[in-house]
């Protein structure tokens, strides 16, 4: 596998291309990139770090940070001279997650499967070069050391899931998202693109693929492609010190069984 990433990294990846929008706010666009900066491990930032995370200049930084202070969606440590995110931010995510018809309809589906197998079951979608989590049952059959939950970022190059999303991903998104991938690492760059061409031809073979990006951790992943709809990718995994290949062999049918089911779901939304 090649060198893993950390979710408080500050690497700004490689401006992926651009939808010709005339009517997008600059403005506003920039806040959200203040806001996108703040990551678990990184809750506590001054206006050079988010500079530095954003790109943007620190006279602009202090004027956003200040209107975003003023809107309650950033709270301003004196002492530390620096921000924080707000709690309407949270109440934003609850918003999100209560309202989604897709996660009322999967959330029963995902979590009837983890009880019965004993394995964890998450739904994510991809969010620039990393997939977020819609929703994690996590039911593993050991203790395991990494606790996944909603709104928790992976990398899509690293992971079944983010691969499984390649699979389905538009060309042109694709091409764009190996190219950064390409350009940010300087060892293991062909090794990881063969495994992520293998993921690719597995998906396209047998529905799902496979990846062990954490230790003693094996998931498969599957994407789902419904008109009007992000590209889903449903994962299930498991703390085993079984062989990938024993796991897909155990888990690939329930798999895509889940898949479809969660399919026909959103299907009829």
């Amino acid at each position: 596998m090649g060198a893993k990433r950390t979710s408080d990294s500050v690497d700004r990846p490689v401006p992926l291309p651009r939808l010709d929008r005339p009517a997008q706010n600059r403005s506003l666009e920039r806040g959200v990139e203040i806001l996108r900066a703040f990551r678990p491990g990184s809750d506590l930032l001054g206006n050079g770090e988010l500079a530095e995370r954003t790109g943007l200049s620190r006279a602009t930084v202090s004027r956003l940070t200040q209107t975003l202070v003023g809107t309650g969606l950033l709270e301003h440590d004196r002492l530390r001279r620096a921000y924080r995110l707000a709690a309407p931010v949270l109440s934003l995510a609850h918003a999100m997650r209560s309202g989604s018809p897709v996660l009322q309809a999967a959330a029963p589906l995902m979590r009837g499967v983890a009880e019965k197998l004993r394995i964890n079951v998450g739904l994510a979608v991809a969010d620039r070069d990393e997939m977020v989590y819609l929703e994690s049952v996590r039911y593993n059959r050991k203790v395991a050391l990494r606790n996944v939950v909603a709104g928790q970022r992976v990398p899509i190059e690293l992971t079944s899931l983010g691969r499984a999303y390649l699979a389905a991903a538009p060309e042109e998104r694709r091409r764009a998202l190996l190219a950064q991938f390409r350009a940010r690492r300087s060892t293991g760059g062909p090794s990881l693109a063969r495994e992520i061409a293998r993921a690719i031809d597995s998906v396209a073979g047998q529905g799902f693929c496979v990846a062990s990006w954490q230790p003693q951790v094996v998931a498969l992943a599957t994407p789902i492609v419904v008109g009007g709809h992000p590209v889903y990718v449903l994962n299930m995994s498991v703390t085993t010190e079984a062989s990938a290949d024993a796991v897909a062999v155990e888990l690939g049918p329930a798999l895509l069984e889940l898949a479809a089911k969660l399919r026909d779901a959103i299907e009829r939304l």
